[in-house]
């Protein structure tokens, strides 16, 4: 089994999922995998957001923002993950996935998440500005919509945090 590496914060979030079922220390792998792809993002000068799709166990889909070196304003991690997984899947429907983001979708991901049929979404940080995975708005569990997805905040939520207020903090002393 693979000890929990020492470098999380020791958050309640974390230790909670240390005491856990097998199927926790799961969720905190596929989100530091997603964390890994947010350092890639944060390397490259990009907006640190790193995601990753699983579908029966196996990672089928990751990515990292990618904004400014496609300069494309749809090049979020999460775009290019479901692109991926349907790739993966060779369906547009990604039924019975799960989607691990270090940072809470926003609307245009968030819709989507919805339209891709992503079963769960498991985020790390929260969005105060444009969070549609119930911060702000709630698009992936609205009612009106022709399917909900199941969410999980606060996953590695410190470090998620970390690395973007780092990114930021980096960016305005640049």
């Amino acid at each position: 089994m693979k000890k929990p590496q020492t470098k999380w914060p020791a958050t309640e979030t974390d230790v909670t999922l240390l005491k856990m079922e097998p199927s926790s220390r799961k969720i905190a792998h596929y989100m530091q995998e997603a964390i890994k792809e947010a350092e890639k993002a944060f390397e490259n000068g990009e907006v640190p957001v790193g995601a990753v799709i699983v579908h029966e166990g196996r990672i089928i889909g990751r990515a990292h923002n990618q904004v400014e070196q496609l300069k494309d304003a749809t090049a979020h991690a999460e775009m290019i993950a479901l692109t991926q997984a349907s790739e993966a899947l060779g369906d547009w429907r990604l039924e019975g996935t799960d989607l691990y983001v270090t940072k809470e979708p926003c609307p245009m991901c968030a819709g989507a998440i919805v339209l891709s049929r992503v079963k769960r979404v498991v985020f790390g940080a929260r969005d105060e500005k444009a969070g549609a995975a119930g911060t702000k708005m709630n698009i992936l569990s609205d009612g009106c919509l022709n399917h909900k997805v199941e969410v999980a905040a606060g996953v590695e939520e410190n470090q998620c945090r970390e690395l973007l207020q780092s990114f930021f903090k980096k960016r305005s002393l640049d």
